[in-house]
């Protein structure tokens, strides 16, 4: 009798706490364009990474202040990696085109942001960008610096918790025009 109430009161509890967390779902071109929303209404979006980002770069011996990162050794070299864990809250930060987002997922940093854009093989999800892909590995500017990261890293996309972005209001109008009496 006792397990069966500890059993009950688990499932109640798990339950509980299930509904709690957000509901993740991707932001996709679609979501974006339907809502059209302005750069400081995405400000108040907080937005999600899907997948582990791993950020590295060689160091070189007089270029050892790291900061956000930490340094380890990869085949004998100084390596500085970065690392964001999948469900990382990031923020808005601006847009250098209509459809690329800066999103930044540290802190007390504006510099430290990654790029994110739609992409139409991945749905119209926003995906991490690189400048470049090659060799199983893209190019990101990442703190005013160049980092490499794995092929994995570009499956990576924006997620917001559909429930908080519905509260996201816009009051818009549309002006009628006005004629001379």
């Amino acid at each position: 009798m006792k397990t069966i109430k500890l059993c009950s009161l688990l499932a109640v509890l798990a339950l509980g706490l299930s509904s709690c967390s957000p509901t993740l779902s991707p932001f996709t071109e679609n979501l974006y364009d339907d809502n059209a929303w302005s750069d400081s209404e995405l400000q108040q979006i907080q937005f999600y990474v899907s997948e582990d980002v791993v950020l590295r770069r060689e160091v070189s011996d007089g270029a050892s202040t790291i900061e956000s990162g930490k340094i380890k050794m990869v085949n004998g070299r100084k390596v500085e990696e970065v690392v964001i864990r999948k469900g990382t809250p990031g923020v808005f930060l601006f847009k250098p085109k209509e459809d690329r987002f800066a999103v930044s997922f540290e802190s007390g940093n504006d510099n430290a942001y990654l790029m994110f854009g739609p992409n139409p093989k991945a749905r119209g999800r926003y995906v991490l960008l690189a400048s470049k892909w090659k060799d199983r590995r893209g190019i990101v500017t990442y703190d005013d610096r160049k980092f490499y990261t794995p092929t994995t890293s570009a499956y990576a996309a924006l997620m917001v918790d559909m429930k908080r972005i519905r509260n996201v209001s816009t009051k818009r109008r549309t002006a009628n025009g006005r004629s001379v009496n």
